[in-house]
Order: C-alpha cells, then structure tokens, then sequence
C-alpha cells in the first residue's frame, strides 16, 4: 500500500461550488492546501481554496497544468468532462474516485446498468434513443414512468412523469427527445440515502441510514438516524458496501434508495462525492463527510462516523431571499441551531444557498427546530 499524502500536500478539487467548499474547510483545518478547477470565478470553493483556476473542463492544457502542482485530485461535481479524469492518471496524479466512477455515474443508464449487472435492486428501465423504443419500453413497463434524459442530470432537471402512456412522446418532447432512459414509478414510503466511504485499503465507513424529504424534486429536509427497522438500516448499509465495493471507490459516496411500500429497498441514484444529505455531519458526527472525504483521498485511516446527536438538515435556497434579507437572527435563536451559508452571491429560485442544521434530544425535535429556524428567516428584522 502506498504511503499516505500527509498535510501540507495539495488536494486538487474539479468543480467549485458548495461540496468543494466545506471540503477545503474540513481539509485545510487538517493543515492540507487546496486548489479548484472549474469554469466559475470567486466561486464557493475559490474563496476558501489556496488556488482557484478559472478555466473550462475541455482545455486540456489548463488541466494538464492544474494536475501538475497537486498531489492528488477529486471531485466535487461529477458531471465533469471525462476526459480530466483520464489527463490526470496520465499525470501521474492519484485520481480518487477514479475516471471510471465518474464515467459510471455520470450517465444514468451506465448507472442502472451497473447496478442491474451487480444484482443490485433497481426499479425496471430501458432505453431511450427512437420513439418505437420508447412505446415498446411504455408497452413493458407500463405507467406511471418517469422519462429522465440519460446524461447530466441532477435535482429533477431532465425529467418527465408519464402517467398515460399516451403522455409518451410529449415527455420526450419535453426532455428535448434526447438519449433517454425510462424507469418503472415507484410508489415509496420514504426515501433514504447511506453516505459511506471506502479508504485506499478498502476499508469501509458509513453514516448509518438518512431519511430524505424533497420539494421540487430538490433535497428539502434530511434526519439522522432514519426511523426505519433495523433489518431495513442494515439491508441499507450492505447495498451501500457493495456499491463501493464493486466500483471500486476510494473517497465519499453516496446511495440514494427507495423504501417501498412492501418493504423493499430499490437503489434510485448514485452520487461518487459528498452529498446535500450528508452535510449534517458537520455538527452530528465525530467525523464530517468532508473531512472523510480528505482522509480517504489523502490515503489516511477513515475517521469514526459516530452521530453524536439526532440531527435535522434544512436547504436554503434562493427562495429564501425573495422577501428581501432573511433574518438571520431569528433563526440563530432557535436552541442547537447552526448556519452554513455557501458564498454565493446570487440568490435564484431553486439555488442552494445554504442550509441550517439543528441537534436535538430526538430526530422529531430536531426536525422541528430546523424548521422552525428555517421560518423564522422570514420573520420582520428587529430594528
């Protein structure tokens, strides 16, 4: 086994935005140096970052250039072109996750593809590229089905609810009758994800089960530990294991399930990085994912996942600000609160912007706390 990266090395982050952020934080309090490539200026990631290079994925020789003064390169984005991955092993550089992490997840039918080959438990699909294809897949799966693009998709951009397979062509109308994949609807009690991470020595780490809620099809609100049966955590954990093992992942990932209402798990997404369900970790965990992130890119021994206390995780996104200055006082009142805000300078709707994080005694506390925090941002500021 090589020998680890030990600080003041330099972590080389492709993309820049919020993952990439609290990455530098967790890393550079460890003592390593950080530096980020994507197309953005002032970025999330650039403001902390000891280097930031502004520059587009495709030029080559940005990228080159870039890889040469790290020490070892992630990512915190992974639609990123895959030919960076491949200029970075020819570098020299340890690339963790490797390119073919990101050339698996970074396209939804490699994705389910992958998973299906592996015997892991996915919802039916087929592909998407005529429209005799897409009417024999309807004909198959039946309705309702969601019609996604098969490429670069994330938050519910990309995708179309078939309830009528008479809806067929005019969702793939609306996804721009590009490369598609088409998935079975899966009517779920709850979804979950496992944020786990896999070391150089294949040592395994894991966060335990996170209950998601979503609006909008973006992640609204997040709680650690799930209130799921244990068989059902540790059926969670085991797909997890075997994702990363089998793709052989070093670094953060994260498995974003389906709890059917019979009781199943179906693998919906994979996310080869730190993930919004992940970030209360800072405050309820002795080891935050970021800075497992770090340990695992750099070679170290994983830290201890323990969650200190239930935990609830708000988004904020630029609909937050539509009223004007959210009051960020009022929501600090709130007992166990904290804030982590992301750089951005831009407040749009549907952008994520921040989030809140509350601890409490029980995940029900929690989760009203940070709600409760979460509306009080638009309460009148006191003058």
């Amino acid at each position: 086994m090589m020998q680890p990266l030990l600080p003041p090395a330099v972590i080389g982050v492709f993309g820049s935005g919020q993952l990439g952020r609290m990455l530098a934080l967790a890393a550079r309090a460890m003592g390593y140096r950080i530096h980020t490539f994507s197309p953005e200026q002032d970025s999330p990631t650039g403001q902390i970052a000891d280097r930031e290079v502004c520059a587009p994925y495709d030029d080559l020789d940005a990228v080159r250039d870039f890889v040469r003064r790290v020490d070892v390169i992630t990512f915190e984005f992974e639609n990123v072109a895959a030919a960076v991955a491949q200029v970075a092993a020819e570098e020299g550089a340890p690339v963790r996750p490797g390119g073919h992490v990101l050339h698996t997840t970074q396209q939804r039918l490699r994705e389910k593809g992958f998973l299906a080959r592996a015997g892991l438990p996915v919802t039916p699909f087929a592909a998407i590229n005529t429209e005799a294809e897409l009417l024999a897949a309807i004909r198959q799966i039946g309705a309702p089905a969601v019609l996604k693009t098969a490429a670069f998709g994330y938050d519910g951009k990309g995708q179309a609810r078939i309830d009528d397979p008479a809806q067929a062509l005019a969702a793939w109308d609306a996804i721009g009758r590009q490369e598609a994949i088409l998935e079975g609807f899966v009517d779920f009690e709850r979804e979950v994800s496992v944020v786990a991470a896999r070391g150089v020595d294949g040592a395994f780490a894991h966060w335990g089960v996170i209950e998601n809620t979503h609006r909008n099809h973006i992640l609204d609100v997040s709680m650690a530990p799930a209130a799921v049966e244990p068989r059902i955590a540790a059926d969670a954990v085991e797909l997890a294991h075997a994702v990363l093992t089998q793709l052989d992942v070093v670094g953060v990932l994260c498995v974003e399930m389906f709890l059917d209402r019979r009781g199943r798990l179906l693998i919906n997404e994979l996310a080869p990085r730190p993930h919004n369900s992940g970030h209360l970790t800072i405050e309820a965990a002795v080891t935050s994912q970021f800075e497992q992130q770090a340990r695992a890119v750099c070679g170290l021994p994983l830290g201890s996942t323990e969650l200190l206390r239930p935990a609830a995780m708000a988004n904020l996104l630029g609909d937050v600000w539509e009223t004007g200055e959210p009051n960020w006082a009022a929501a600090l009142a709130v007992p166990g609160v904290k804030l982590h805000l992301y750089g951005k300078k831009e407040p749009r709707v549907g952008r994520k912007m921040g989030h809140l994080t509350a601890l409490a005694g029980t995940i029900e506390d929690a989760r009203a706390k940070v709600v409760q925090a979460r509306t009080a941002l638009s309460e009148a500021s006191a003058n």
